[in-house]
């Protein structure tokens, strides 16, 4: 499990603004994960589709999902009890697909919660991290080796971002 840097923002502009910087700095954009909600979705139909690696609708915040998407690996749109419409895209997908899949409940958490959790970030972080969500923040999730995650929190801190944590796995802090 690679060590893990999240990141909250309060708005998409903020997000979006970090991921360009990460991208700008060169860092592996398929390393980047992000988590949100569309605000908007009680008042817009809320789909999309795909032709390649391109997202064709997102409901209200359509053009932000859509270019963000252009730049991160996988894409996905869950309905999540107690959350709503979550709208993910990054590594994380797979590791919530597992958790929906594999009927994974860590100690009564959510689908969002028991993904986080199984990337390596421990329990009440993920809890945390499922609060922002709910609260129409925007979590961004970076994962990598310890020199990547250190490389990314140094980028991340200059973005304004509303709470920014490292999570490192056990073996990296025995190594260190």
């Amino acid at each position: 499990m690679p060590n893990t840097v999240v990141a909250v923002y309060g708005s998409h502009a903020d997000a979006e603004q970090a991921v360009a910087k990460l991208s700008t700095a060169s860092f592996d954009i398929k390393q980047v994960s992000i988590i949100g909600k569309d605000y908007h979705t009680q008042e817009n139909v809320v789909g999309y589709y795909t032709t390649g690696d391109r997202m064709k609708s997102w409901g209200g915040l359509g053009a932000f999902w859509g270019g963000i998407w252009g730049l991160l690996f996988g894409a996905g749109v869950f309905l999540i009890p107690g959350i709503g419409p979550v709208l993910i895209g990054g590594p994380f997908l797979a590791a919530l697909v597992g958790a929906l899949e594999s009927a994974v409940v860590v100690g009564g958490l959510s689908a969002v919660a028991a993904g986080l959790v199984s990337q390596g970030i421990p329990k009440q972080s993920a809890i945390k991290y499922e609060s922002e969500i709910k609260a129409d923040k925007f979590v961004l999730v970076v994962h990598g080796t310890p020199e990547e995650a250190e490389r990314a929190q140094t980028i991340l801190a200059t973005t304004s971002p509303v709470s920014l944590e490292k999570h490192e796995t056990a073996d990296s802090q025995e190594a260190a």
